[in-house]
């Protein structure tokens, strides 16, 4: 019962603050440029907004990521058994991934990656990476966007889709074998324009330059190496690749960040053991979101990975952020 009390209150928390406030976008400033000129940018719907934007100091997070022991989740754990113990917690969670994702957002998981996709704007004949996709989530979507933009375009144009490839890579085989049972429900054919490539984000398996976009979608803050995984995405995308990351971030509304935080350490576990027989790696997932770094510090990573015009989206008070760079 305190369950069903505390997810409708967080829904209509939800609901309210996207309808009167959906969304900040920021431009962080080149580090190369002069800093003093404001270079923030608000989308129409903004939820809140900063007059400068200074890089914080790294949390604990970071100073414990780039030693020989990681934080998984509030765990320290010796840094090469993190890769283990989250592929441990995908293995767990795989069957019931995308049900819990639309218990736990409340369904709007599905709006937040609509809007990575329009941001990405896909195209005809593109070479596009999702990392960390497993489950074919934000793959179909590029790959709905694409045919839909097809149907629009003259006949000629058609025989670009025969050029598309969209590569789904995770390191978890059980998320892939999900996505594979969802395209081919969908009737997409495996190496047609759609691959599935079981791949570590710290070190992919793709030729320099090969990519036109690269997307990962609440994945990153599961790479043992966040500095590693940046540096891959830079390598495998073109001049002028974009780079697109949707990731659960940091609330910037104080009496929404205090809800939020019951719901999040109450609710999401409880919701967890209750559908997915698996508390504890709801619990980690939770804890892992509190040490990613905040947004202005995970653009400035972003930065110092090699890309230009950096910019992040706040979405629902911050809860989720779309973080966006381009290789130029």
């Amino acid at each position: 019962m305190a369950l069903r009390s505390a997810s409708t209150r967080l829904r209509l928390l939800l609901a309210s603050s996207s309808s009167r406030s959906r969304s900040t976008r920021r431009l962080l400033p080149d580090p190369a440029a002069p800093t003093h000129t404001d270079m923030a940018f608000l989308h129409s719907h903004a939820t809140s907004f900063g007059s400068s934007l200074p890089f914080p100091n790294s949390p604990s997070f970071l100073e414990s990521s780039y030693s020989n022991r990681i934080i998984s989740g509030y765990k320290q754990v010796p840094e090469e058994e993190k890769s283990k113990l989250v592929g441990n917690v995908f293995t767990s969670v795989a069957s019931t991934y995308d049900l819990m994702n639309d218990l736990m957002s409340v369904g709007l998981h599905r709006l937040w990656k609509d809007r990575l996709i329009s941001k990405l704007n896909p195209f005809p004949g593109m070479k596009h990476l999702d990392v960390a996709g497993g489950t074919g989530d934000v793959a179909f979507r590029v790959m709905e966007r694409i045919n839909s933009m097809n149907h629009r375009t003259m006949q000629a144009a058609l025989a670009d889709i025969e050029e598309t490839k969209i590569y789904v890579c995770d390191i978890n085989p059980n998320m892939l074998n999900v996505g594979k049972k969802r395209a081919s429900e969908r009737g997409y054919k495996e190496g047609h324009c759609l691959s599935w490539i079981e791949g570590d984000a710290e070190a992919l398996s793709f030729e320099d330059g090969s990519m036109d976009g690269y997307t990962i979608a609440f994945g990153i803050r599961n790479v043992t190496h966040i500095e590693k995984a940046l540096s891959e995405a830079y390598r495998v995308l073109k001049r002028g690749g974009r780079f697109l990351c949707l990731e659960l971030s940091h609330v910037d509304v104080p009496l929404f960040k205090e809800i939020y935080d019951v719901y999040s350490f109450s609710v999401i576990p409880a919701m967890g053991e209750l559908v997915a027989g698996d508390r504890q790696s709801y619990q980690y997932l939770v804890e892992s979101i509190r040490r990613f770094p905040n947004q202005e510090k995970f653009g400035q990573m972003i930065q110092e990975a090699g890309f230009e015009r950096v910019q992040y989206e706040n979405l629902v008070g911050g809860v989720v952020a779309i973080h966006s760079g381009l290789k130029l």
